[in-house]
């Protein structure tokens, strides 16, 4: 069995575990040709291509089946995780009858209104599924899985938690790399490439579009977000930020990292950067120390943003963290403010073994921005930097 379907089998188990925990019988990923439309649920559950409809039901008593189109049986079946049925015609005969056979109270499906990572049932398989138990009572129990999906995308597996290591220590790896070689007069394209250099050198992939990752901001002109990297340059007296990410064995990183270029005479950053540096990492800390298990998402973001805002620095109008795992934005319970855009995500609990990352920013006329943004691992009494915080600005001669 390969170290992917171990991880597939420790998922599976672990699901079943929080469906008990939650009271829902049963789980269905429902899913079909996922190269062109994939659940994120499925990464986590089977870790594998379906090109027919594939069905993989996680029970709360402990006995997973994947029902699945006759070509994707043998596929499915070297995972060792699913007692796997096969199908020619149609699914949803088969579905029925195991259905029929767990006999569940509930059935929780991938929907959800707050979750993008619990959102990946299409509006056709939901018809599918109205359709196969249109007669029955279990049409009538269908609920969202949310709860389920935040837990297990979650709660990371030791193996989970290694994986992530990795792809941090290779970004900070990278962040070292390139540093010699930044200059006065470099464009942000430029840098973007040496980034892209190292990562292709690695056998590494990006954490989000390469297009635009890293994201490169130069200088003051530079309107932060997701904007991808231009012909601005990099000047004595200003700073350079970067928001860069990478994947390794299917997990992500997202760090955030600043150099300030030195001008003519200058030995140190100047007050202004400093002060806002000082700022930005009293409002880390005050989000670190507020982040443990049983706390929800928005206390988290509370404290750092109230530290910030304090200090005299304008209100981010983004959230303090997302968690990460498979993706650089996990889904989940979201260290953000209890605003309509973030739905439930800021009400949802912090539990041991989240990684969430921890970054809030702010601009500094006519310098440019201050980016911080480090990724911590929630333990049973608070956090572990999973990253190496950046406490000290990098200075460019």
């Amino acid at each position: 069995m390969s170290p992917g379907s171990t991880l597939v089998q420790e998922k599976v188990d672990q699901a079943a575990e929080i469906l008990r925990e939650q009271d829902v019988d049963l789980w269905i990923t429902l899913v079909r040709e996922t190269m062109l439309t994939n659940d994120p649920c499925l990464d986590l559950v089977a870790g594998t291509y379906s090109a027919w409809t594939g069905a993989f039901l996680v029970s709360a008593t402990g006995d997973p089946v994947a029902i699945v189109g006759r070509f994707d049986v043998p596929a499915v079946e070297q995972l060792g995780a699913y007692r796997v049925l096969g199908y020619d015609e149609s699914i949803k005969p088969t579905l029925r009858e195991t259905v029929e056979q767990l006999a569940p109270r509930s059935i929780a499906l991938n929907f959800s209104e707050s979750d993008p990572a619990a959102d990946g049932l299409t509006h056709g398989l939901w018809l599918v599924l109205q359709e196969t138990f249109a007669d029955t009572a279990y049409a009538e129990r269908f609920v969202s899985s949310e709860g389920i999906v935040n837990a297990v995308r979650g709660r990371k597996a030791p193996a989970e938690i290694e994986r992530i290591r990795g792809a941090i220590r290779e970004t900070e790896e990278i962040f070292e790399a390139i540093t010699p070689s930044l200059r006065p007069g470099l464009r942000e394209l430029e840098i973007a490439d040496l980034v892209h250099a190292e990562v292709a050198r690695r056998g590494l992939g990006h954490a989000w579009a390469g297009e635009h990752c890293p994201a490169v901001n130069a200088g003051p002109e530079k309107d932060v977000g997701h904007a991808p990297p231009g012909d601005l340059e990099t000047r004595r007296g200003e700073l350079l930020h970067m928001d860069f990410g990478v994947t390794r064995e299917d997990y992500a990183s997202d760090l955030q990292r600043v150099w300030y270029f030195l001008d003519e005479r200058e030995e140190a950053a100047p007050a202004d950067v400093l002060q806002a540096w000082n700022a930005l990492w009293a409002s880390l800390d005050a989000g670190a120390a507020a982040l443990r298990p049983g706390v929800a998402g928005w206390e988290v973001d509370a404290a750092a943003r109230e530290t910030l805002v304090a200090a005299g620095y304008p209100e981010p109008m983004y959230a303090l963290g997302h968690q990460l795992g498979r993706s650089a934005h996990d889904g989940g319970t979201v260290l953000a403010p209890r605003w309509d855009r973030y739905g439930a995500a800021p009400l949802g609990v912090v539990e041991e073994g989240n990684v969430f990352t921890l970054e809030f920013g702010t601009g500094v006329p006519r310098r440019g921005y201050v980016g911080l943004e480090e990724d911590v691992l929630v333990t049973a009494d608070g956090i572990e930097w999973l990253s190496a915080p950046q406490r000290e600005l990098w200075l460019v001669p």
